[in-house]
């Protein structure tokens, strides 16, 4: 197996992970993810990347919980926000659980390409980062997402908030391969 393979099955690996956890919240709790306006998901993908942060700086968790949960939750927000930019919001939850599901894989699917694509290009770089890099990078795709749509989407030169959506699940997939 060749670095390619290697890191196309470990991507497949992690996102399998936060499939699966996606899918017991999803039966728990339906799809109430359907109700978040654009700035309050980028809302919660900032919490959790901050979390990481502190994390990643203390070494101190008050609650409990470490690192990897909060890149899982990246990753499945991450896929939650693309559905959210394809569908718009809603006042109440109106996907079924198998179109959810559905969502999920497509977009899944979508970022793996996308990974494949720049992991050729840039040659692995990725694995001699470090994950606090991924942290930072993260962060900084926050960022953008909030300038764009405080922007009302009036840019000028940006991807989009959908190509920084990707760069945040695939930067988590790579922290969940290394963590």
């Amino acid at each position: 197996m060749d670095k390619f393979e290697r890191t196309n099955e470990q991507f497949e690996q992690a996102v399998a992970e936060c499939r699966s956890l996606f899918e017991k919240k999803l039966h728990d709790y339906g799809a109430s993810w359907r109700i978040l306006r654009p700035t309050s998901l980028t809302d919660q993908l900032f919490i959790k990347a901050k979390r990481i942060r502190q994390l990643e700086t203390t070494g101190l968790s008050l609650v409990g919980e470490g690192i990897r949960p909060e890149f899982i939750g990246l990753v499945n927000y991450g896929i939650v926000g693309l559905i959210q930019l394809a569908k718009g919001y809603a006042d109440t939850v109106d996907v079924e659980p198998e179109e959810a599901m559905n969502l999920y894989d497509s977009y899944a699917r979508e970022a793996l390409s996308l990974m494949k694509r720049k992991n050729h290009d840039y040659d692995e770089a990725w694995r001699s980062m470090r994950v606090s890099s991924y942290t930072d990078l993260i962060l900084t795709k926050i960022q953008r997402v909030k300038e764009m749509e405080d922007l009302a989407g009036q840019t000028l030169v940006s991807e989009g908030i959908d190509a920084n959506y990707m760069d945040i699940i695939n930067y988590s997939v790579f922290a969940l391969i290394k963590l």
